[in-house]
C-alpha cells in the first residue's frame, strides 16, 4: 500500500475512491491519482487483465464541505479517467468510494514502504526513513504517494534503464522530458550529470508535484518543470525521453524531429512490445531515427533511438 499525508494532525475524513483498472492502463491512471490526491494510491494484486486502484482524499471537517468537496473530487476524477479510457478505447469503470475515519490511519502505513531500487543505482526513499547509500547509488527522495505508478512500473523503470545506459557513455548539457508525471526521470537525468533538464507536463497539477520533488531533492538548479506546449518549444536538445503511450508519441513525432539535436538521443516508453512498437520503430525511422536498443518488461518495451 503506498500513500502519504501532509494532514495526520487534524480531524476530518478520508475519501477512499476504488475501481478496476485494465493493466494496459494502470501506470497512467495511477500516476493521475496520485498527482491529484496528494496522498496516496493503493493498488492489489493484478489478476484477470488488471487491478483494484484505489486512491484516498482527505475531506476537512464539516458536512457541507466535505460533500461538495466528495462531489468535486469525484467529477475531477471521471473526467481524467475518461481522458485517460479513450485513448485505449476502454469502457470507463464504476467508481465505489468510502468515507475513513481519520484516526492513526494516515501514518499507520508508514511501517510497510521502505526504500527501493528502481534500478541498479538509483533508490527512492521516503522522507521519513533514513537511508545511506553504497557507494555509486543516487538517492531520490519521494513519499509512495508520488513514487507509485512511476518507480514501480515496468515502463518506468524500462525508461530510467535506457537513461542510465545513455549517460554512462554521453551525458547531455540539455534534455527534455516530455509528460514529467512526478519527474522522476528528469531528476534522475539532473543527479546522473546532465546540465540543463527541462520536463514538462500538460497537467498543472503533475507540475506542481514535479516542482515539489526538484525542489526537496536540491535539484532546482538543472532541472525546469513547465506547463509549456511542445509545439511552443525552439531550442534543441541531444537527449529527450517520453514515458507517455504509443499514439501520443505518433502525434509528437514531428516534434521530435524538430527539437533532436544532431547528434541526440530519444528515449520512449510507456509502449506495448509487438505491433506497437514495430509501428513506432517503422515511423520514427522513416523521420530519420535509428533504433539503439530494446529494453523489454512483461508486455511493455522501451525504446533508445538516435539520429
Amino acid at each position: 500500500m503506498n500513500c502519504h499525508c501532509e494532514k495526520d494532525k487534524k480531524k476530518g475524513q478520508w475519501l477512499k475512491i476504488a475501481f478496476f483498472c485494465p493493466q494496459i492502463a494502470l501506470e497512467a491512471v495511477s500516476d493521475v491519482l496520485a498527482v491529484v490526491s496528494g496522498s496516496g494510491v493503493e493498488q492489489s494484486p493484478e489478476a484477470n487483465g488488471g487491478a483494484w486502484l484505489s486512491g484516498f482524499f482527505y475531506l476537512e471537517e464539516g458536512d457541507a464541505a466535505q460533500t461538495t468537496e466528495e462531489s468535486r473530487l469525484l467529477c475531477e476524477i471521471r473526467q481524467k479517467l475518461a481522458d485517460i479510457f479513450t485513448l485505449y478505447d476502454l469502457v470507463l469503470p464504476e467508481l465505489q468510494q468510502t468515507r475513513l475515519a481519520d484516526e492513526d490511519w494516515a501514518t499507520s502505513w508508514q511501517q510497510f514502504f521502505k526504500a527501493f531500487a528502481i534500478v541498479p543505482g538509483l533508490v527512492i526513499k521516503p522522507s521519513w526513513e533514513e537511508y545511506v547509500p553504497m557507494i555509486g547509488e543516487r538517492v531520490l527522495e519521494m513519499d509512495p504517494g508520488m513514487a507509485f505508478g512511476t518507480g514501480q512500473h515496468a515502463s518506468t523503470r524500462g525508461a530510467l534503464t535506457l537513461l542510465a545506459r545513455c549517460v554512462a557513455s554521453h551525458i547531455p548539457e540539455k534534455a527534455l522530458d516530455v509528460g514529467t508525471g512526478t519527474g522522476i526521470l528528469a531528476m534522475a537525468l539532473a543527479m546522473w550529470g546532465a546540465q540543463e533538464v527541462l520536463a514538462i507536463d500538460n497537467d498543472e497539477e503533475a507540475v506542481r508535484v514535479a516542482r515539489g520533488n526538484v525542489v526537496n531533492n536540491h535539484l532546482s538548479g538543472q532541472v525546469t518543470v513547465g506547463i509549456t506546449p511542445l509545439e511552443k518549444l525552439f531550442e534543441t536538445y541531444d537527449l529527450i525521453c517520453a514515458n507517455i503511450v504509443h499514439d501520443v508519441l505518433l502525434t509528437m513525432l514531428p516534434d521530435f524531429v524538430r527539437l533532436a539535436a544532431t547528434p541526440s538521443y530519444l528515449i520512449l516508453a510507456g509502449i506495448l512490445a509487438g505491433e506497437q512498437e514495430r509501428n513506432l520503430t517503422r515511423h520514427f525511422a522513416k523521420a530519420g531515427f535509428t533504433l539503439l536498443g530494446c529494453e523489454y518488461e512483461d508486455e511493455w518495451v522501451s525504446l533508445l533511438l538516435t539520429r
